[in-house]
């Protein structure tokens, strides 16, 4: 999904820019309160704030910048009231504790993002060919459908299935047979546009969505990807072929199940039948 992914990260990096000014003002307005309210009062709670914020939705290096502000602020505010210490040097002592105490907080909270975000991945992934699984395919593709019938697009969906799979499994192992899955997914995505959504369903069982494709691109597409394949399994010496079955919209459906029904019913078809063959159909109702 590149296109969205350029425009959502564009519009992020602005995001993350106005989030890190809006920082430094808050700790800013900390600051000053912090002068005005004398030595009595300590604030550096309120410093967490922005802190945590922006380390959180802006990232690690923008945290430290307003973990070294916080600490700058505080310090400024209390050299102006040097009266209110034992010895000149307590206050640069306090606040080099202080800036010890935000920084770690910083790392603390950029790493629970990083590792949250790494899980959010690996939920959509999947685990031994890394292209989308089950879950991302379907929201994907259901964004990718809405958009379709609201703007009047046709897409194609290709329903795809390793012939003989259980056949690698049982003579060369199941090392190989994941060895067969990650070729085929290679392909897939090697022989996809970045818009175009490839999954592994689960099994040996991929599918792809063709966003803003019509029937003849469609077919054009999967000849190719299944010669690549043919290719490569002829290279190994797997005795394996593939079925598709490939349905084209040009009037989008509400969800995603008809059209992914439609393409599973047509690559059984083509596995009942000779096998190694692309049954397609194309929906104009």
């Amino acid at each position: 999904m590149k296109p969205v992914n350029e425009y959502i990260e564009r519009h992020y990096n602005k995001f993350r820019t106005l989030l890190t000014i809006s920082g430094f003002i808050i700790t800013l307005f900390i600051g000053i309160i912090r002068f005005m309210t004398g030595p009595e009062f300590a604030l550096s709670l309120f410093y967490l704030f922005p802190i945590c914020f922006v380390t959180w939705f802006a990232g690690r290096f923008a945290g430290i910048l307003i973990s070294i502000l916080s600490a700058v602020t505080w310090l400024i505010a209390d050299l102006t009231m040097m009266d209110s210490f034992s010895h000149p040097s307590v206050p640069y002592l306090n606040e080099t504790f202080r800036l010890i105490v935000f920084l770690i907080i910083t790392f603390v909270v950029a790493t629970l993002k990083k590792a949250l975000e790494r899980e959010k991945i690996s939920a959509r992934t999947d685990s031994l060919t890394q292209i989308a699984n089950r879950r991302a395919f379907y929201e994907l593709a259901g964004i990718e459908i809405e958009r379709s019938r609201r703007y009047k697009y046709p897409f194609t969906m290709v329903s795809m299935d390793v012939d003989n799979f259980k056949g690698i499994n049982d003579n060369f192992g199941h090392k190989e047979g994941d060895n067969l899955l990650c070729n085929v997914a290679n392909i897939l995505k090697e022989h996809t546009r970045a818009s175009d959504i490839v999954s592994r369903l689960g099994g040996d069982e991929f599918v792809i969505l063709l966003p803003e494709t019509g029937a003849e691109a469609a077919y054009s597409v999967v000849k190719k990807i299944q010669k690549e394949l043919l290719t490569v399994v002829q290279n190994n010496e797997w005795p394996v072929t593939f079925s598709f079955g490939v349905v084209t919209f040009n009037n989008a459906p509400v969800t995603i199940d008809e059209p992914l029904k439609k393409a599973d019913n047509l690559m059984y078809s083509a596995k009942q039948s000779n096998k190694n063959v692309i049954r397609h159909e194309v929906m104009n109702d």
